[in-house]
């Protein structure tokens, strides 16, 4: 049997799982109960033409969005359709773009539901960023003459060996995209070594280098850091994108921190809103004088930790603290977006679960604008010595500002692989 087929009937069965998946994450999050039917491919037509930028979620989104306004600038007549697999990235989306591009779910990967969206959306081009792929999507749209890019692609070593062990399903998939467009060489070796056209390939760097730090951005920043500070100095470290297991590493920290930096505030910033209700009851349970950023007020001189239960703010709150913790490094996730808190010039911790940024963090730690610390034992230290030390900490700010503007460039040269497949 071709392993495509069996990999349609294999999801035909799990169909009860992925229906009662949806359910229980509606439960926890209320906005996953909503437009279900775009999940399967039920959504409205569109005219054409249309371009199609898929973005998985937060971090995607905001990697894509200067390459959808370049794509809105380029092509006023077509439409602009971006797709996300979750509510947050949903939010982003219609934060960031409002009602100037089309928004909807992506289908699941069933051929009925992926034939169903494609008949209504019509395409002229996908682009999916980073590395979403999907078989039966992308033999649709190979069977139907649709190029499709795979724009910003990365490929950490430990997932080139899932696609590895999967090749039968892999190499089609491969062989169906148009162009790829990859974050640094390494990528574009793994791509290769699973079967990847050599003239398929370019090299194009980090989209997430050209992030766009505009006046109001900094202005919003600002009035966050007056907002934290009150009427003085105070320290403030921000605990960015955590996940289950170093909510309560960062809590021990900051009970260290606060034994030498006593008006010392983490912002604690979880990274799935379904968590925001737990890590909250952590931070009471562990004696902390709490506040959540959704709470209206400011934020009192005795708040110890502000919980950052807010969707959209993360990139201002990198901008409004002097030390960023990124997590998803102290567990073995591969860490999060280490470029925004280094292009707002701060000093970038995080543990040493980076695969997922192995780059950008090599050229941060490299330049000296990134420490790594070790386990959670490590993270009282460093965070004290940058906030007792501002003439240390403005240095190693300036070395990580300084990385992320030596590696712009990317949308230009993504650009250049995209617009020669774009309709007229």
């Amino acid at each position: 049997m071709p392993a495509r087929l069996l990999y349609s009937l294999l999801l035909y069965l799990l169909l009860p799982a992925v229906l009662l998946r949806l359910c229980w994450r509606a439960r926890r999050a209320p906005d996953y109960a909503r437009r279900w039917g775009e999940r399967f491919g039920w959504v409205a037509p569109l005219s054409g033409p249309v371009i199609w930028v898929h973005a998985v979620s937060v971090g995607e989104t905001l990697a894509a969005a200067p390459l959808i306004r370049h794509l809105r600038t380029r092509h006023p007549r077509a439409t602009l359709l971006v797709t996300t697999t979750t509510p947050t990235g949903s939010q982003r989306v219609r934060a960031l773009f409002g009602s100037a591009v089309a928004h909807c779910y992506a289908p699941y990967d069933f051929p009925d539901a992926v034939a169903r969206f494609l008949r209504r959306v019509q395409p002229a081009l996908l682009v999916i960023m980073e590395t979403e792929l999907w078989p039966n999507l992308l033999h649709a749209c190979a069977t139907r003459g649709i190029p499709v890019v795979l724009a910003n692609a990365r490929l950490a070593a430990r997932s080139a060996r899932g696609y590895a062990k999967a090749k039968p399903l892999t190499a089609p998939m491969l062989r169906a995209l148009t162009r790829v467009a990859a974050q640094t060489a390494a990528d574009g070796q793994r791509l290769l070594a699973l079967g990847l056209a050599p003239d398929k390939l370019q090299i194009t760097g980090n989209l997430k280098f050209d992030l766009d730090l505009s006046p109001e951005l900094r202005a919003r920043a600002a009035a966050l850091r007056q907002a934290w500070a009150g009427s003085g100095p105070r320290p403030v470290w921000l605990a960015a994108s955590t996940h289950a297991g170093e909510d309560e590493l960062m809590l021990a920290a900051h009970a260290e921190i606060l034994r030498i930096l006593p008006a010392a505030l983490l912002v604690l910033v979880p990274r799935h809103p379904e968590r925001f209700a737990s890590v909250h009851a952590a931070c009471v349970r562990a004696g902390f004088a709490t506040r959540c950023r959704s709470e209206a007020g400011a934020v009192a001189p005795e708040t110890q930790v502000l919980l950052g239960d807010t969707m959209g703010e993360l990139l201002a709150f990198c901008g409004a603290a002097d030390v960023v913790f990124v997590g998803g490094s102290l567990v073995p996730v591969g860490g999060h977006n280490l470029i925004e808190p280094a292009a707002w010039g701060r000093p970038v911790l995080a543990g040493p679960h980076l695969f997922n940024f192995a780059e950008a963090a090599a050229l941060l730690q490299a330049a000296g604008g990134l420490r790594i610390c070790a386990d959670g034992a490590a993270l009282a230290p460093a965070v004290i010595e940058l906030l007792m030390e501002p003439d240390h900490r403005a240095t190693i700010g300036a070395a990580a500002r300084a990385v992320t503007e030596a590696n712009r460039g990317a949308l230009a040269r993504l650009a250049a692989v995209i617009e020669p497949l774009c309709p007229p």
